[in-house]
Formats: C-alpha cells, structure tokens, sequence
C-alpha cells in the first residue's frame, strides 16, 4: 500500500492507483517518482509525471507522514493572533513555513482554560515537528509540553528556559528612544503602556524609565488596561489630567500609541508634534497613515520569520546544540509624530 492509499481521498481526488493505471507502472512505481533520491529509471518517472498532470494528481503528505511516523506541521501557538503586530507576524511565519516545505498551523489558545485545554489537545495530537510560541499570553505549559515531547522549539519576543529564541532589542530601542527625547530639550517624559503587559512590553517601559532616570528628566509611567487603542486613550487620560503634563511620550507599541495621539489631540488640544512628542513601537502599516505618521522602531516580521525558521533547521540537524538567541535590533523609522533631527535614522 502507498502513502496515497492509507488515507480516503475523497470524493474527486486522483490516487496513485490511478495514475499507476494510466501511466502503466506498478503503485510503488508512482511512489517512487515522489520519493527524492528514490531509484527509478527516467522513463518510468517520465510516464508517471505525465499521467500524474493529465490526473490534477497531488501527493498526499499527510498520508505520507504519518506512514513515516512524522508530519511537516509547523505549530504557531499564539493568544490574540488578530492583534496588531502579531497578525503580521504570524503571516510573515506562515508564509515562511510554507516556502520551506512545512505546513503551518496557528493555534490560539484563546484565553479561558477550556479554550486552553483544546489548544493543547490540538497542537499536542497532530506530532508537529517543530513548534513557535509567540510573545503574549500562551502560558508556559505550550513550551513545557513541545520540551517534554523532543519537538523543536522557538519562542519569540518572551524568555523561556532551554529554548531558542528569537528576540527583539526590546531595551536597547526604549533607551535610545529616551536620548532622542532628551536631545531635542524634552524633559517631562511619560511611557504609556499596559496593566497585562507582556515580558516584551515590560521590558521596554522598564528601559525607557531606566534611562529617563540616568539622564536627569521627569519621568511619569500611565498604564491602561491592555496595550491597544483603548489602552492608549486611557492611558493618555492619566497622563493630560495632571499638571504638567508630558512633552514626549514613549509607547510600548503602535496601537498604544495611537490611543495616545488621538486622546491628546481631540480630548486635550495637543499638536503634535509641537506639543507633544511620541514614539511607537511594531511599525504596522497604519503607522504609516496620514492621520499618525508615527515615528516608531520597526519590527520586521519577515526577519523574524526567517529567523526562527532557520533555528528549526539548525535544532533539526544538531539537536543536542546549546540554545541560540537571535538578537534583532528594530531600526528607528522617522515621521512626523517628533521633530526630525540629523541623527535620528540611527539604530539603537
């Protein structure tokens, strides 16, 4: 029996046995064929690719894999995968597993326990073989179990032990965001950011607060309840209540930040960025937008894609190498959120 034969095809989809039939060649024949590096002479693969296009024939890999004992699933474990910078991340990713062969699965765990439970029977069922777990709230029990199991794993924008990871210069971009403040005679600064923050958002509010504090300025920290839009305003509410208020505020990402501008512009009066300077973080498309042009530190989610598809590739052909980390700096993107100067093109 061929891989194409331990599984229905269904209704409408050719077999091996049928293209055996029309090309005249034995089932292992066809599978041979399909099979890199297989022994088969040039005519009979000649004859099988033949009948297999004049068939619309596919090879069936899940069939093949599970005969093999293995799959090319690639499992992306994500909470929110819609959200802002993690959307694009995670078709970057899928993208990615996709051009490598790998067929990518995203699993969110939704937030509730039952949602998590069902995460996990799904992921944990299909033997992927290679799981990513991405920055935000998939708890830790994804990486423990993909640990337990041998599977190939990387994590991104979040620290887990014994992992690879793929990481962005979370620290080194929030302080050279306090520089860029302090060198344009800005000294009452803020960082809005989030009550649920992940480590990822943590670490940039405490870098930027860190540095704030080396460099002498007044330093104030408003939190709202997520890092979105309506995070941003209500940070922003905190912020423009008191007196006196921010000259330049660092966001923890973009859709904080852009809860922050439309607050201070439309509940507050502010211009920016006369009144009030603001940096992001992510650089999604609508940064871009005429109704932000955010400066902000882009993160690139084809980089990081392909940066932890190759730490699959590594982990699969050594996989007793100690655990790797891939640094990538986010480059400072310059609009029209914050008084250009010459420098500002600069990486942390």
């Amino acid at each position: 029996m061929t891989h194409d034969d331990t599984l229905p095809g269904g209704p409408g989809f050719a077999s091996a046995r049928q293209v055996a039939e029309r090309a005249g060649v034995s089932r292992s024949a066809v599978s041979r064929a399909f099979t890199p590096g297989a022994s088969i002479a040039a005519e009979t693969r000649a004859k099988v690719m033949r009948a297999a296009e004049e068939l619309g024939y596919q090879v069936n890999d899940l069939a093949r894999g599970l005969l093999a004992n293995r799959s090319r699933l690639v499992g992306l474990v994500v909470t929110g995968p819609e959200v802002g910078f993690r959307a694009h991340l995670v078709a970057a990713l899928t993208a990615a597993a996709i051009a490598r062969g790998s067929v990518p699965v995203v699993i969110n765990t939704g937030r509730s326990e039952a949602e998590m439970e069902a995460a996990h029977r799904t992921l944990f069922g299909h033997r992927a073989e290679a799981v990513i777990v991405l920055s935000g709230s998939p708890p830790s029990s994804f990486v423990e179990q993909a640990q337990r199991n041998g599977q190939p794993l990387v994590v991104i924008g979040r620290s887990d032990p014994g992992c690879d990871h793929v990481r962005t210069d979370n620290e080194g971009a929030a302080r050279h965001a306090a520089r860029l403040f302090v060198g344009r005679g800005l000294k009452r600064l803020a960082v809005a950011g989030s009550a649920s923050g992940t480590p990822a958002l943590a670490e940039r509010e405490r870098a930027f607060v860190q540095e704030a504090t080396l460099l002498g300025t007044e330093i104030v920290v408003a939190h709202g309840s997520d890092a979105d839009y309506a995070g941003g305003q209500a940070a922003a509410r905190q912020l423009f209540s008191r007196a006196p208020p921010p000259q330049a505020v660092f966001c923890v990402n973009d859709l904080t930040a852009f809860g922050v501008m439309d607050a201070a512009r439309l509940g507050y009066g502010r211009q920016i960025p006369r009144d009030l300077a603001v940096i992001g973080f992510d650089d999604i498309p609508e940064a871009a937008w005429d109704s932000y042009r955010l400066t902000t530190f882009r993160q690139d989610p084809a980089a990081t894609a392909a940066r932890a598809m190759a730490l699959i590739d590594r982990r699969q052909s050594t996989p007793d190498a100690p655990p790797a980390i891939e640094t990538i700096a986010p480059p400072l993107v310059v609009r029209d959120s914050m008084e250009p100067l010459e420098d500002d093109k600069s990486t942390p």
